[in-house]
């Protein structure tokens, strides 16, 4: 399975799914993050960065554009795209070459603002679902769909 989606009925819950997301991705992964303001984007990968063990807690990189994390058990570089105008400023943040490099995972927020993901990567939509989130996941090829399957089997959203 590839393809799921998942209610978050609070903070608690979209923190465990942020750190199942942490415990399933490898280096070389790229995850889109998709949803409106207050979706819960930055929560979930606060959550995942804890998870792969950044001694240094994330925030969102609103203003910084691009956020890396070291220490834990892979490179995390954390994107924002929320404040970028044009595609042009996107080689100003290096955002393509940090992904090539392959050496830890990618989180990019605002994924869907700019044609910047590679054709196979993990795509994440939340929604504000009554009091909590619905969290939809897609893989969109190998390594995505990978992604998508060790993370569903961390949460039990299997079947």
């Amino acid at each position: 399975m590839t393809a799921w989606d998942r209610h978050l009925p609070d903070a608690a819950a979209t923190a465990q799914a942020g750190a199942a997301l942490g415990e399933a991705v490898a280096a070389g992964d790229v995850v889109g993050l998709i949803g409106d303001l207050g979706a819960g984007k930055t929560a979930l990968v606060q959550a995942a960065v804890a998870a792969v063990g950044a001694p240094v807690a994330a925030t969102s990189p609103t203003f910084t554009l691009v956020n890396e994390h070291r220490g834990g058990r892979l490179p995390v570089y954390h994107a924002d795209l929320y404040r970028i105008e044009k595609a042009r400023e996107l080689d100003e943040i290096g955002l393509d070459e940090i992904m090539r490099r392959g050496d830890g995972v990618v989180f990019v927020e605002w994924a869907d603002r700019f044609d910047v993901l590679p054709r196979d990567h993990l795509r994440v939509e939340l929604m504000v679902d009554g009091d909590g989130r619905r969290l939809r996941v897609d893989g969109t090829g190998p390594r995505g769909q990978r992604a998508a399957a060790a993370w569903a089997a961390a949460l039990g959203v299997l079947g």
